[in-house]
């Protein structure tokens, strides 16, 4: 078995060239215990109602969505569906569903997609998932109240749904998203938050709050032969320390690593040959609020980019577990422009532009920013004393995880400091700074630019996928000049195993959501997970 991966930044669409080797025959039974790693608690379980990773880690086990991402291909494939059909115009999608079981034995139909994608979209709901329906023909009518259903959802009969979205980008990308499942139409809405009922291969069998989430096999699960595992539980394990220290006593079977541990694993003997790292497809930020009068003016916004010396930060606080951020997309994206220059750290520079804007003196702002050491307060506080010497006064607004995007998506910030998604598809996450985008989908700094919608627009209507990633490619270097957040890094993931675990795999989108129903156990496992 191939015990370590390590990953180059070049990887094309964020995943591993190298194969990600696996023992001959899984072996049936057993229990794995994971961590969903941050934070020491759960929004809900209720995945529709929470953007946090942390609840997706649990959701990804009860839940199934109409696609799912192969993290070993790179791309969105057919999961509650059996067979799609295209329309010569590419904009009409005709899914035959799979025959699949909720956990408390209703069958999957094509209401249950329209119910689920009509919830999703409702803006009375404001459900954070509601950014995955936006391709979707009508779903604009809809939340604008000039429509009560979503028009470009139809069903042909029980098993057929027909699904019409506005441009031709593939609808793999949105709909293959995990805070975007497909529910029960007959299930009570109001329970989905303490007793859900998914097509997962794990139900749930017990929730403690702020400790653990215990699963256990769903017989009939759709895949046939799987899962591999008897249960599953998910610790919920914010501190890194007290995740080292479990870990290395076996408690755990797989451990995210943070920077002081990557650092300390890879010169652990013991340690150092069960690791598996991957370049996710993330970009952390500082987004800046343009309510705030100084980051209205481009000037001010590039001079913070200038003003911070992100290549010491990643060196000397993330032990080089990141790579410095260049603009939005990460650099394994096909849109990724290779001779693109970063911000340089130059702080006259700095100084200069934020004379000409007017703000020499007297500028100050508050960072609001979670304790995580990777993209935190560890970060902001490291970054006070580069942003002094230009004039910059900057004040911290600590949140528990669970604040943070509650803060940002009632637009109560002056900025943030966050790690959000990037990729791996550029036309997704870049339509993130899109004018018409809401601030509640995903367009968090109500970013506002009408050459930048133009070469949107123009993008989503190229059927070449060549000529898609040149357009998406200006797009990204526009969005390094405007300059609406502070562009800090791409991370590395890294996560430990213990040397019983099989089936992880170099999840490039999020190195913590794993396929459960691939993973297994073998004969050397302790006592405890048998």
């Amino acid at each position: 078995m191939l015990t370590r991966l390590g990953l180059i930044a070049a990887l094309a669409l964020g995943t591993a060239t190298a194969a990600w080797a696996q023992d001959a025959t899984p072996k049936d039974g057993g229990k794995f215990v994971f961590v969903a790693p941050y934070g020491n608690a759960i929004t809900s379980l209720d995945i529709t109602a929470t953007p946090h990773t942390q609840d997706e880690i649990v959701g990804k086990a009860i839940n199934r969505s109409l696609y799912k991402w192969n993290p070993e291909s790179g791309k969105p494939e057919l999961d509650l569906a059996e067979s799609v059909t295209v329309s010569d115009d590419g904009k009409t999608y005709t899914y035959k569903l799979k025959d699949a079981t909720f956990h408390n034995g209703d069958k999957l139909d094509a209401d249950d997609v329209i119910w689920s994608y009509n919830r999703l979209a409702d803006p009375k709901k404001a459900l954070p998932g509601a950014e995955q329906m936006l391709q979707i023909a009508g779903v604009a009518e809809y939340q604008a109240g000039k429509a009560d259903h979503i028009s470009g959802l139809k069903k042909i009969d029980d098993r057929t749904v027909e699904i019409t979205v506005i441009n031709l980008a593939n609808p793999g990308w949105n709909l293959m998203s995990n805070y975007a499942p497909i529910y029960s139409k007959d299930y009570p809405e109001d329970q989905l938050a303490s007793k859900p009922n998914g097509l997962g291969p794990f139900k749930l069998a017990n929730y403690v709050p702020g400790s653990k989430v215990e699963l256990v096999k769903f017989d009939n699960f759709f895949e046939k032969g799987k899962p591999h595992l008897d249960k599953l539980d998910i610790m919920l394990m914010g501190e890194a320390p007290a995740r080292d220290v479990a870990f290395r006593n076996g408690e755990i079977d797989a451990n995210v690593l943070g920077p002081v541990q990557y650092e300390a694993y890879t010169q652990d003997a013991a340690l150092k040959d069960h690791i598996l790292e991957v370049a996710e497809v993330y970009t952390r930020n500082i987004g800046f609020n343009p309510k705030i009068e100084a980051f209205k003016d481009k000037r001010v916004r590039q001079a913070i980019n200038y003003a911070i010396n992100k290549d010491l930060i990643v060196e000397k606080l993330l032990k080089n577990k990141a790579y410095p951020a260049v603009s939005w997309l990460p650099i394994s994206s096909p849109a990724f422009d290779k001779n693109a220059k970063p911000y340089a750290y130059d702080p006259e520079k700095a100084k200069e532009l934020l004379k000409e804007a007017g703000f020499e003196t007297g500028l100050k702002f508050s960072v609001t920013a979670t304790s995580n050491e990777s993209w935190g307060l560890p970060i902001v506080e490291a970054i006070i004393p580069m942003l002094a010497k230009v004039g910059v006064t900057v004040t911290t607004d600590p949140v528990e995880n669970s604040v943070l995007s509650d803060k940002i998506l009632s637009d109560n910030f002056e900025s943030f400091i966050w790690s959000n998604s990037s990729g791996p598809d550029p036309l997704k996450y870049l339509t993130c700074f899109y004018s018409k985008t809401p601030q509640n989908a995903c367009n968090y700094v109500k970013f506002n630019n009408a050459d930048f919608d133009k070469l949107i627009d123009q993008a989503g209507n190229e059927t070449d996928p060549a000529k898609q990633n040149d357009i998406l490619r200006q797009a990204n270097n526009l969005l390094e000049e405007e300059a609406p957040v502070w562009f800090f890094n791409y991370n590395k993931a890294v996560m430990a195993y213990q040397p019983w675990v099989h089936g992880l795999k170099p999840n490039a989108m999020e190195l913590a959501i794993q396929d459960y129903e691939d993973i297994w156990i073998d004969d050397s496992a302790p006592a405890s997970r048998k």
